[in-house]
């Protein structure tokens, strides 16, 4: 899916491959790529330079990216939602003068995600499961009344809630400790590489399913 094309709906939707629904939704890998910018460019140029010549930096190359494509005439949506992550880090790091800061939104926010997900799982509403729906365009009736499905939409569930806190409980304890440069590695190392590796486990279980699912109709 291009940025000019037109995102599928209904049954054309839930036709198309699930791996390249949802590597539409996340930006595809240059949208991946591009997330990413920013927050090496604040890891590099602290630890070549200083604090605030790297916030300068990091925040300026996000900017770039979202005005190159507004240029280019793209979606600009997942430039804007990173824009607005490296402003917000930014601006506690400038206020606080400590670079440890500009990593406290993302750990706060991968707590929350991977502590919903968990929540999810116990109430039945598996989080992995409804992002499949929404992406996908499977609906409630394909997966929520598949004991199957629902089972592995749950274990996924799992899988990423507790990677999600584990990763973040170690920004975390990191951030406490100041170790800012092992912070800012921690978080290149395990950030879109670990969100890629789940991407393509849950990519592999729903295919792996729907297909044993076609080949017993």
């Amino acid at each position: 899916m291009t940025d000019q094309q037109p995102a599928a709906t209904g049954k054309e939707a839930a036709e198309q491959p699930f791996g390249e629904q949802l590597a539409g939704q996340l930006g595809g890998v240059r949208g991946i790529i591009e997330a990413s910018v920013p927050v090496a460019v604040f890891v590099i140029m602290n630890i070549v330079w200083d604090l605030r010549p790297a916030i300068i930096t990091a925040a300026a190359s996000a900017v770039a990216i979202a005005v190159w494509r507004l240029v280019r005439k793209e979606t600009i949506r997942h430039a804007i939602n990173g824009l607005f992550g490296i402003a917000v880090g930014a601006y506690l790091a400038w206020k606080s003068g400590e670079a440890s800061d500009f990593y406290l939104p993302g750990i706060l926010i991968g707590l929350a995600y991977g502590l919903g997900m968990l929540v999810s799982v116990l109430f039945r509403q598996p989080a992995v499961g409804w992002v499949w729906a929404v992406v996908a365009g499977g609906g409630k009736k394909e997966w929520r009344d598949n004991p199957r499905l629902l089972r592995i939409f749950t274990w996924l569930t799992i899988l990423w809630g507790v990677v999600w806190l584990a990763k973040n409980i170690l920004r975390w304890t990191l951030y406490a400790m100041s170790a800012e440069t092992t912070l800012g590695v921690v978080t290149l190392v395990a950030g879109y590489p670990v969100t890629g590796g789940l991407v393509a486990i849950t990519i592999w279980a729903v295919r792996k399913d729907l297909s044993l699912k076609r080949a017993a109709a």
